[in-house]
């Protein structure tokens, strides 16, 4: 796969009258690729979700549904890392827009093929299968946008990228809506969002591109004068497999913290996201229209929740990732404890939660993906990326998928609630112990 993948050698330097113009057109150009790029990947992860209530009335169980979805988390959760790996030595122009044609591709045997949700085993194995080609977005973005803005700039446009999360998941409901309109038919649910992420990769492959270097330009701190402290040559050194592996990941101490806060972070974002549609239809009476703009709307509140997250960061918190991470988690605490206790037959008060949920929530997942960005050399990005996303996706979001289903399925809703309250204090503890760290 390396070999196919393999990132570009540097290009001849072009004239010094070029390098502003050329530097500022590929800037947007590129952003604008792993925007839309990494927001496609999400029109392809979390739409069984939607598929599940009808799965439901055909006879499976909440359970053993929670089991099959868990299987995109536990294969995004280990490729994310392995992924991560082969992605720092590889060329993001080609490596999104080929897992993100995957991933679409077995969307579409979900919904063309009466196969693939005969059985349990087989939805797991496909959701596996598209949980490892899922793998192939974060790290390339992170690798690129590393190699093509400084460290002083990095917190706005890694907050502002972060929003294609929600871009991306929240468009699955409308595309549903849409499909249901047009087609009648739930399986709408794979196959429209599967088509819209097809022309994404296409837009992705035309725009992005490798390191600045392979396009004729030079590093990004040379172009900004933004020098980490101790810059020299060697941050545009290659690292070998195991350089990253051993001395710039796993020793840092670091990033074990951040990885496990992002275990019971990743556990309330998924726990709240994954059972939405099932919970408001069956506790609170929503109907598949009014579920589906919920989760919409818990998607895109995300949007000015992280873009608010990063800059009180910056500016109030003065760079302190755990002081924020905490203050947005103490809120969610509040949020999702409201969004369970509210008796049925007030709608808007259980939309307002779930909104304030989804507002408050991508903060914290935006901040663990940033400080491991800056916590290990821009060559070791994307591995960095990997391993907390590695915590988060197969501790975090396999027990939202699997956990939360047989424990709503055991205990009922009221179960499963406590263990999204539990999380959220793990949460917090875990990031007050950072917090001492945070100014690194």
């Amino acid at each position: 796969m390396l070999g196919i993948f393999k990132a570009g050698g540097a290009a001849a330097r072009l004239p010094e009258a070029r390098i502003d113009p050329v530097y500022r057109r590929l800037r947007w150009q590129i952003f604008a690729g792993i925007f839309f790029g990494y927001a496609g990947y999400y029109l392809v992860r979390k739409n069984f979700t939607l598929a599940i209530p009808h799965l439901v009335e055909q006879g499976y169980s909440r359970g053993d549904l929670g089991v099959a979805l868990a299987g995109v988390s536990v294969a995004y959760g280990i490729s994310k890392f392995l992924m991560g790996a082969v992605s720092d030595r590889s060329n993001p122009r080609l490596f999104l827009p080929t897992g993100l044609l995957l991933s679409a591709l077995i969307m579409f045997l979900f919904g063309f093929t009466d196969w693939a949700t005969s059985s349990v085993a087989i939805m797991f194995v496909l959701l596996f299968l598209n949980g490892w080609v899922q793998g192939m977005g974060w790290p390339p973005c992170g690798r690129t946008m590393v190699h093509w803005w400084s460290q002083k700039e990095r917190g706005r446009i890694v907050s502002t990228w972060n929003i294609a999360h929600n871009v991306g998941g929240g468009l699955i409901g409308p595309l549903f809506i849409l499909g249901m309109a047009w087609y009648n038919d739930w399986h709408s649910a794979f196959y429209v969002p599967a088509a819209v992420a097809v022309g994404v990769a296409v837009f992705a492959l035309l725009t992005m591109r490798d390191t600045p270097q392979t396009c004729g330009l030079p590093p990004i701190e040379a172009y900004k004068n933004d020098y980490p402290e101790g810059y020299d040559d060697s941050y545009e050194k290659e690292f070998s497999t195991r350089e990253i592996l051993v001395e710039h990941v796993l020793k840092n101490r670091l990033l074990w913290y951040i990885a496990l806060a992002n275990v019971f972070v990743y556990l309330l974002r998924y726990g709240v996201l994954d059972w939405a549609p099932t919970y408001l239809q069956e506790v609170k009476g929503f109907t598949v229209d009014k579920s589906s703009w919920a989760y919409f709307l818990y998607e895109w509140a995300g949007i000015p929740g992280t873009l608010l997250c990063g800059w009180l960061s910056d500016r109030l918190f003065k760079g302190n990732r755990a002081a924020t991470g905490i203050t947005f988690m103490v809120l969610v605490t509040l949020f999702t404890a409201l969004y369970w206790l509210t008796p049925p037959g007030h709608a808007m008060l259980d939309m307002f939660s779930l909104i304030a949920i989804g507002f408050l929530i991508y903060g914290p997942v935006m901040l663990i993906g940033l400080h491991a960005l800056e916590l290990v050399p821009k060559k070791a990005a994307g591995t960095a990326a990997g391993f907390t996303g590695l915590f988060g996706y197969l501790g975090g979001s396999v027990a939202a998928s699997a956990l939360v289903g047989y424990t709503v399925d055991a205990y009922g809703w009221d179960g499963g609630f406590a263990l999204l309250i539990g999380a959220c204090v793990l949460a917090i503890v875990l990031l007050a112990m950072t917090s001492r760290h945070a100014s690194r």
